[in-house]
């Protein structure tokens, strides 16, 4: 299942997950997109594909996805969180309603559905989690604040449940990307903050779902595509958080 896996990386996911003849099951809130995914996931890989339109933030959502799963015999394998809301916006001004809708999305729907689906997990062991999160979970970023801090947020719920589920033979993964040009829009801004660095540290999103795959079938716990952009985490985490505050504040000069 990969929630979020109409576009961007929850497709590339979805697609390195079919080149390896899983079947799938699609959730998002557009009925237009996930029928695109599905009709062009279904001319190149020879898989079942089931669509699920929820919208991941209502507070029934896990709980009926959940339910529709029990009641359709769905041996689940892999359960793929990789819905989010960021945006260029930073916290001061954005509405309240955004605000919440961010949260409830980057980590709510995440907490949700690994909740409600860890019974199917655990009948169909080994089973694997992969949380999707980002390499700005591993610092404040006064640039989008709350989008770095869902993030860290989403990592520090994958390091724990991993713990918490070991003896379940079920594997918790947690994917950190640095930029990924899945929108004209990330693009420009990547761009214009990181200038060249950003551009050399961006990885292809095909490229992405194809490692986080790989790793997540591994085992591993953090997952960040692409040599520097592991090498700037690196630093991100043992740096002051002080220092790199002040080197995301700069960045918007």
């Amino acid at each position: 299942m990969v929630a979020g896996g109409s576009k961007g990386i929850g497709y590339a996911i979805a697609a390195a997950l079919a080149n390896k003849n899983y079947n799938l099951i699609l959730v998002d809130r557009y009925e237009k997109e996930l029928i695109k995914a599905k009709s062009k996931l279904l001319s190149e890989y020879p898989i079942q594909i089931e669509i699920l339109l929820f919208d991941l933030t209502e507070e029934n959502t896990a709980t009926a996805i959940a339910k529709w799963c029990r009641k359709n015999e769905i041996q689940l394998k892999m359960l793929c969180n990789v819905a989010g809301y960021g945006g260029v916006n930073d916290y001061l001004s954005l509405s309240l309603n955004e605000l919440r809708y961010m949260v409830n999305l980057n980590i709510g729907s995440c907490m949700a559905l690994s909740l409600t689906l860890l019974p199917l997990l655990e009948k169909n062991t080994p089973a694997y989690i992969l949380n999707v999160a980002s390499m700005a979970g591993f610092a404040p970023i006064p640039l989008k604040n709350m989008y770095s801090s869902t993030k860290s947020a989403v990592i520090f719920f994958s390091y724990a449940l991993k713990n918490q589920l070991k003896d379940k033979n079920i594997s918790v993964s947690c994917l950190c990307p640095g930029p990924i040009f899945t929108t004209p829009e990330i693009e420009e801004t990547t761009k214009k903050n990181l200038g060249w660095f950003g551009e050399k540290m961006a990885v292809a999103p095909k490229k992405v779902g194809e490692i986080a795959v790989r790793n997540t079938l591994k085992g591993k716990m953090i997952i960040i595509p692409g040599i520097l952009a592991k090498w700037v985490s690196v630093l991100l985490r043992i740096l002051p958080r002080k220092w790199s505050i002040a080197f995301y504040s700069n960045m918007g000069d």
